[in-house]
């Protein structure tokens, strides 16, 4: 069995997604969410489907307690999905080459710190942009800059709210993260 570990800091709608996709799923599981808000609403869903819940503040994630936690687990493939906080170095050294991020944009455009969410849409829609995206990809030690694995583009030509956008780009997330990650973890046995 192959074991995925989501990261979310809010409502989860990327996580519940990823869990319902892998629900029946005889070789591929999310066995829990890792949250840094225990009030957010992707700790309630996840306990709703059935999946383990971590919380932590901010000093767990950059000590030893959620990097303690991952190595017991022994997650094949950990999926950043709407998570804020800049992912610490020694869990990415722990797990090189097992951790993903989904950034709501056409990256390299559009990356960095401060750049997620409604802030990414409005920067694209400020910039008349007519085309944006999504970009899957690994995670190293700066912020969006690890190696792309999956872009997909969207026009975005009828949109002028950036609550237009952000829903254009939430369908392809919701159609092409799951499947992205079940390529990946396929792709290595």
């Amino acid at each position: 069995m192959k074991n995925i570990v989501i990261f979310a800091s809010g409502t989860g709608s990327n996580a519940e997604n990823i869990i319902h996709y892998f629900k029946n799923n005889t070789s591929k599981s999310v066995v829990a969410v890792f949250s840094n808000n225990s009030n957010a609403k992707v700790v309630e869903k996840a306990k709703k489907l059935g999946v383990q819940t971590v919380t932590f503040n901010k000093d767990e994630l950059y000590d030893d307690f959620v990097l303690s936690k991952l190595i017991e687990l022994k997650p094949d493939l950990i999926v950043l999905a709407g998570f804020l906080l800049k992912f610490p170095e020694h869990i990415i050294k722990e797990f090189s080459n097992k951790i993903i991020n989904i950034h709501p944009a056409l990256l390299p455009k559009y990356g960095g710190k401060g750049m997620y969410g409604n802030y990414v849409h409005q920067a694209v829609l400020d910039n008349q942009e007519t085309e944006t995206g999504i970009t899957i990809h690994f995670v190293n030690e700066h912020y969006d800059e690890g190696g792309i694995i999956f872009q997909k583009s969207i026009s975005i030509v009828d949109c002028s709210t950036f609550e237009e956008v952000s829903q254009k780009v939430h369908q392809l997330e919701q159609e092409h993260f799951p499947t992205i990650i079940d390529q990946l973890l396929t792709r290595n046995p």
